[in-house]
């Protein structure tokens, strides 16, 4: 047996019928594309977050995208991101026309070093683009003073975050809007692309609407301003109903298999130089990946990978070191922290549906790596 860092056939094996009735509501509802399902959806999340307006879209890179657009970031303006992240983070703000400058990551939890923005904001900069990464958030209160100081937005992505908390308020609450993604290994994940903004401002929902339209807006055909075609699909939009339903359980599966990794790894961590996944304060964590460190990543990867355990890294290669994103300037060495990061990290199976029997296997078989080193 191969194990994989995720697999979505068991949730599908055991929430079946109510994936295949989603899609046949769709079929036979008489309308394919923004109908009820998407509307349903919209007005869901809005509700489950207590925001005024859902939007929703085709994938999560363009509701970075279109957020950054329907916040009136363009081009010349500067947003303050970090390199530990998913690539898209960063090409929706190249996509405007923005310059993304990056900031550091703390150490012992890999968010966003917020003590280090003041020092990168310039009267170029429009916004901050804290990522709340791999299942818990930045802390928000320093970004806020500085943005009510400077006069910046800020848009949270919290495509790894649906459903964690930061002093008591929801991933995507806590901005002037926030992006998530709906890629299938989310913490709410479809069943193909999709992804949705969060906002409480009129304006910002209305261009949004109109942007992910083509720029069309009351009367079809009619380009008010240059657009897109980023809708989502019907039959997403309500898989993804049905499932918003679950969100609350599969994060208590989530946080499960993460206290039975603590429980199983902890007495052997320090020992053998493995690092456990650390909560930040104010944080609650739901795991959308369970991601440890180690000096000799690589060689344990390997070894695992022999014994048919096949895991991921996220992120190997930071923004600022791809070649993509050499115009940036970012030498060697200028986000020592982040590029330390990436070479000791990986992430052991995580998603709530992963059987106790290979929760296990991991355990076990990561255990006698660690102690053969």
């Amino acid at each position: 047996m191969t194990i994989r860092v995720w697999d979505y056939l068991p949730e599908y094996e055991k929430e079946r019928a109510d994936l295949l009735d989603a899609v046949e509501t769709v079929f036979e509802s008489g309308n394919l594309v923004l109908g009820r399902s998407v509307l349903g959806f919209e007005s869901e999340f809005a509700a489950y977050h207590d925001v005024a307006h859902c939007v929703t879209v085709d994938n999560g890179t363009n509701a970075i995208k279109l957020a950054l657009q329907a916040l009136g970031v363009g081009p010349g303006d500067e947003v303050v991101t970090v390199a530990n992240t998913a690539a898209p983070t960063v090409l929706a703000i190249d996509a405007v026309g923005a310059i993304p400058v990056f900031v550091d990551i703390r150490p012992d939890d890999y968010l966003m070093d917020t003590t280090q923005v003041a020092d990168v904001i310039t009267p170029a900069t429009k916004a901050l683009l804290p990522v709340h990464l791999y299942g818990q958030c930045v802390e928000m209160a320093p970004l806020q003073r500085l943005a009510r100081e400077h006069g910046l937005l800020v848009l949270e992505d919290c495509a790894q975050s649906h459903g964690a908390r930061h002093a008591g308020q929801l991933a995507g609450t806590m901005g002037d809007a926030a992006a998530f993604s709906f890629y299938p290994t989310k913490v709410l994940g479809a069943y193909g692309d999709g992804g949705a903004v969060l906002t409480g401002s009129e304006t910002v929902d209305r261009d949004l609407r109109q942007l992910r339209y083509y720029g069309m807006e009351s009367v079809y055909y009619v380009v008010q301003t240059p657009g897109h075609n980023s809708r989502l699909d019907e039959v997403q939009a309500e898989i993804l109903r049905r499932k918003l339903r679950r969100l609350d359980e599969y994060i208590a599966g989530r946080r499960a298999v993460a206290e039975r990794y603590a429980a199983g790894l902890g007495d052997i961590a320090e020992a053998t130089g493995l690092v456990l996944p650390a909560l930040a304060d104010a944080n609650e964590h739901v795991f959308y990946l369970y991601v440890v460190r180690h000096p000799q990543r690589d060689a344990i990867l390997e070894q695992l990978k022999r014994r048919g355990i096949t895991l991921n890294i996220s992120y190997p290669w930071p923004v600022h070191t791809m070649t993509g994103f050499s115009k940036l300037g970012y030498a060697a060495g200028s986000l020592p922290v982040t590029e330390r990061i990436a070479d000791e990290i990986f992430s052991l199976p995580m998603y709530p549906s992963l059987p106790v029997d290979v929760q296990d296997t991991v355990i076990g078989a990561l255990r006698d790596v660690l102690t053969t080193l």
